[in-house]
């Protein structure tokens, strides 16, 4: 029997300090998930790993072996405790952990609730595990459902409509500190869709100078054409660092990009002129020691989520709209996983009534001498239609606990009816004629009500 497992922290369970520990590129995620699915716990995985959150959505026959397996394999390649982790990660599974997605994708667990720039990234962090062949029938519906929801709640409700953004509250942070943006010099240090959202922010504020700097030459000169700016090397960084009044710096780097010593150098030769910083990557581009240094002002990512949770409302009315439209997902896929469970359950039943009614019949077989064959047919017609009338009802009650709603317990009453029968010994192999893996525990937590 298979179980979906999601396993991961976020802004709200761990501090920046700690989700960079965690953070993968997108070639160390797929090493990663590939890793897992060799150790045999895990047949399909999924990771995400974004600013905000790095979680693995993975499809397990035993659970509770799959995340010691996950947290002992994250301890190993991070150097955390297991004891560390399990204070900081939460694990749903099956409806909660697809509920959990959902909500992802609708943008209805991030620091800024209703932005869409998650849901690209969850479409991203899919299709690289598809193009890895680390997904499989279930971690496809799953994800394929989870888009479709955030897609829906983005059509049907206005909770983006504020078009509040990551890079938008950092431009705002600069604004506060420094006045008017329009004869400032701004040093955006990377070239991703983070930082090309930032740097067209700034723009639209008329800064006077604007220079991408970035390891590939090429995203960097497309992005500073978008925007109207310059290219400098990272070589010419701390150049560019003794000029600029603001830095906002966002590249998937595992290391620093501005380290405290050389940033020491760059501000003394400023004469004291003030230096704006805001690191919004995660791990951070620029060391947190650099914030002791004169004259600096260093934001990073859990800075910006206290501006936000002070500053950004959104109306009740499109989250508890956009919470409905969840839950109606929620339901259908609900329905979806019980099929897996239902069907090789009926399979497997009315598969060992067939064999008993073969048994007896071969059993008593030399009982029969007198008996035409004619007559033999009769006696095995009618052992057959037994057995279609005995299972009729129970046939039509077991695919109900199919369509029951996803709050109610049917998985619970499907084990009795398994453990009734002995068909937990594997007599179906957990696989139904379409060869899918069956699902176990399809339950949920109590719904909740507004917060993300």
């Amino acid at each position: 029997m298979s179980e979906i497992l999601a396993l991961g922290v976020s802004y709200k369970t761990a501090p920046v300090s700690l989700r960079e520990r965690l953070a993968l590129t997108e070639a160390a995620a797929g090493r990663f998930v590939q890793d897992l699915i060799e150790g045999g716990d895990v047949s399909e995985a999924v990771a995400i790993s974004t600013c905000n959150r790095t979680e693995f959505y993975l499809v397990v026959s035993d659970a509770v072996a799959a995340e010691v397996a996950l947290l002992s394999q994250i301890a190993r390649a991070t150097g955390m405790r297991p004891t560390e982790l399990s204070a900081v990660v939460y694990a749903p599974r099956n409806c909660d952990a697809a509920r959990h997605l959902f909500r992802v994708c609708s943008g209805l667990e991030s620091m800024i609730v209703g932005e869409a720039e998650v849901q690209g990234q969850v479409k991203r962090s899919y299709e690289a595990a598809l193009a890895a062949g680390t997904t499989g029938p279930l971690t496809n519906r799953l994800f394929t459902a989870a888009l479709q929801t955030g897609k829906r709640v983005r059509t049907e409700t206005q909770i983006g409509s504020s078009r509040t953004s990551v890079s938008s509250v950092a431009v705002d942070l600069a604004r506060d500190a420094v006045g008017s943006l329009e004869s400032r010099d701004v040093v955006i240090i990377g070239a991703g869709e983070t930082s090309e959202l930032t740097a067209k922010a700034f723009a639209h504020h008329g800064v006077s100078a604007m220079f991408v700097a970035n390891r590939h030459a090429d995203r960097a000169r497309a992005l500073a054409n978008a925007v109207g700016g310059s290219v400098v090397s990272l070589d010419e960084l701390p150049e560019r660092l003794g000029r600029a009044d603001i830095v906002v710096s966002s590249t998937s780097s595992p290391h620093p990009i501005v380290g405290v010593d050389e940033l020491e150098l760059v501000m003394t030769e400023r004469g004291g002129r003030p230096l704006v910083l805001i690191d919004i990557a995660v791990p951070r581009d620029i060391e947190p020691a650099c914030a002791d240094l004169r004259g600096v002002t260093l934001y990073d990512i859990d800075d910006l989520q206290r501006v936000v949770s002070g500053n950004l409302s959104v109306r009740e009315k499109e989250r508890d709209a956009a919470m409905n439209i969840v839950e109606e997902e929620i339901r259908r896929f609900a329905g979806w996983m019980g099929q897996l469970d239902v069907l090789p359950t009926i399979a497997a039943l009315r598969k060992q009534a067939g064999t008993i009614a073969e048994q007896v019949l071969a059993e008593n077989e030399g009982r029969w001498e007198t008996a035409s064959p004619r007559d033999i047919a009769r006696v095995e017609a009618v052992a057959r239609a037994i057995v279609q009338r005995v299972l009729h009802e129970p046939t039509l009650r077991i695919k109900a606990l199919a369509d029951a709603d996803v709050e109610t317990p049917g998985h619970g009453r499907l084990e009795i009816v398994r453990e009734l029968f002995g068909l937990r010994s594997g007599s179906h192999g957990g696989r139904d004629e379409d060869d899918r893996p069956a699902v176990a525990e399809v339950r949920s937590l109590p719904r909740r009500g507004g917060g993300s």
